[in-house]
């Protein structure tokens, strides 16, 4: 904490002190629990009080269904890009992936037309995350399950108990009776939550679920039952299923435990998805990971705690990095001392009063960049404003531009009709891309069409190559 407090502005260091001193007893505990490729349907419960198919029909959810009725859903939330380690990046930092230049995981293909831009691969010493600014606050801080953004792991960043750094590779180490460790993290869990309450701290706890990764992993109870519900379907999505039942059991065990200890009403709890559902359309949404269509931008994401209607909705459009400066809210973090370049704005207004007003960040606009080739329409960036949306796209170079309000399903383009309109926002959306200096998509001298694209050298699954970086200095500020 020292390390972090010098690199503050005077000014801002003397808000964060106040803070620390004067607002600990109110301080409430924060749990943010994020799922992995789970779609905006993907559970039991609807993202959208008046679309029946926003929920499954299929998995069954109860103990986040019954989180929903406690607290509010948000039926446009977005996760910052369409696959996990951007996401996760940008949830740490309050920044999106194009601003941190990290914007996909894997190796990029070549003999493509375009060149995917390389990009960062671990979290840089100079980004400060949720955990070191709630450290400041006086909070203990936990990270569970995969963190898989590098940099010396959630202990060099601000995490005070954590399970290393750990990637995709860790869920496959967990089977039956504790499938990709969903039962392990909740116990660890409760386990902080009691250290915490011993010693009169504030505690942030976040759980990065490993699942719905190495879904095959599935208690075998849970796989019969779905084998049964879903006879005739591909292995996957039963396994998929089964994974989802088993989380949503790790999920109860947790909000079992804060009851236990007596902190509900002293608890936010958070829960989210990293971005949207494999195996595309299946419900509403056009697309699926790895594109920036809905399905695989839009997220759930229900939000219970103090002071949070039961039962209430939030209809404006919000993004996974404005949960930092919410975090920070609530926590007593003066939004003065947040980090230069922060771009998410806190919900805490929004949640105060029942889902309005709209959030307040420093651009209206919610953006998207992946220039990279994972779906099959290959790079693209978007812009959501005012309930339109526009994605533009590298390899053949258009733009499409849809009413997200009457067409959520993305199935009418109107880039044609209203061209003035999609010219105005593609214009917005070039102007962000350089104002952050975003990395681009350039043209390939060496593409060749004749030739077959080279597939990315790590499969999924495969472990991650091993990463040593040292920040000296940063581990125990």
């Amino acid at each position: 904490m020292p390390d972090l407090l010098r690199r503050l502005p005077v000014a801002s260091l003397l808000v964060v002190l106040a803070f620390s001193g004067a607002t600990k007893a109110a301080q409430p505990n924060i749990i943010f629990m994020l799922s992995d490729d789970q779609a905006w349907n993907g559970l039991s419960v609807a993202m959208h009080p008046e679309i029946p198919t926003s929920r499954s029909s299929v998995i069954d959810t109860p103990r986040l269904a019954k989180l929903a009725t406690e607290g509010m859903r948000f039926s446009a939330a977005y996760a910052p890009a369409p696959v996990c380690s951007p996401t996760r990046i940008s949830l740490q930092t309050g920044k999106s992936p194009a601003q941190l230049h990290w914007t996909k995981a894997a190796p990029p293909e070549t003999g493509r037309r375009l060149l995917e831009p390389a990009g960062i691969k671990n979290i840089a010493e100079s980004e400060l995350t949720i955990a070191e600014l709630l450290r400041t606050a006086g909070y203990a801080t936990a990270h569970f399950g995969k963190w898989h953004i590098g940099g010396g792991g959630p202990g060099n960043n601000g995490y005070d108990v954590h399970d290393g750094d750990t990637g995709n590779e860790h869920a496959f180490q967990f089977t039956d009776p504790n499938p990709v460790d969903i039962f392990g993290m909740a116990n660890r869990a409760k386990a902080f939550m009691e250290s915490s309450q011993k010693a009169g701290k504030p505690f942030y706890i976040q759980l990065s679920w490993n699942a719905l990764h190495a879904s095959q992993n599935a208690l075998a109870a849970t796989l019969n039952k779905y084998r049964q519900r879903l006879a005739g379907e591909n292995d996957k999505r039963i396994s998929v299923a089964a994974i989802s039942e088993d989380l949503d059991t790790g999920v109860g065990r947790v909000l079992d435990a804060i009851d236990e200890l007596g902190l509900r009403e002293t608890t936010y709890v958070v829960f989210m998805s990293d971005n949207g559902g494999n195996g595309g359309k299946r419900g509403p949404l056009r697309g699926g990971k790895g594109g920036l269509w809905e399905g695989g931008i839009r997220v759930p994401l229900i939000i219970r705690g103090p002071g949070i209607m039961p039962g209430s909705w939030c209809h404006q459009p919000v993004v996974g990095y404005d949960l930092l400066p919410t975090f920070c809210e609530w926590g007593g973090v003066s939004s003065s001392p947040l980090p230069a370049g922060v771009e998410g704005g806190s919900l805490a207004q929004t949640i105060a009063g029942n889902g309005t007003p709209s959030v307040q960040r420093p651009r209206g606009e919610l953006y998207f960049h992946f220039p990279h080739y994972q779906s099959e329409e290959g790079p693209q960036s978007a812009i959501i404003a005012g309930g339109l949306k526009l994605i533009g796209f590298y390899d053949d170079p258009h733009v499409e531009l849809y009413d997200l309000g009457n067409d959520l399903s993305e199935s009418t383009d109107l880039a044609s009709s209203q061209a003035a309109l999609a010219k105005q926002l593609q214009q917005k959306l070039e102007t962000y891309l350089i104002s952050i200096n975003a990395a681009m998509p350039e043209q390939n001298p060496d593409f060749d069409p004749a030739k077959p694209v080279e597939p990315r050298s790590r499969k999924r699954g495969q472990a991650k190559p091993a990463t040593k970086v040292k920040k000296p200095g940063k581990k125990n500020r």
